[in-house]
């Protein structure tokens, strides 16, 4: 014995239905990835101390490749 038979409008609503379901949750996780992989900008703190970090490295490699130039 087999289940009721759908009309085949009320089926292609049925179908149309859960496509649309399916396209939202897919859109959703898109955007999910999407927000997780935006770099959030750094505090001026932060700034700051990258900053600074990059004077110390420049610093020692100028320091280290003055005494090798010179001739």
């Amino acid at each position: 014995m087999t289940g009721p038979v759908l009309h085949p409008i009320v089926a292609e609503g049925l179908v149309r239905e859960r496509h649309a379901d399916l396209l939202r949750a897919a859109e959703v996780a898109r955007l999910r990835r999407i927000a997780r992989r935006r770099p959030v900008a750094p505090s001026p703190l932060r700034r700051r101390v990258g900053w600074a970090l990059v004077e110390v490295g420049l610093r020692l490699a100028v320091g280290r490749a003055a005494p090798r130039v010179t001739g």
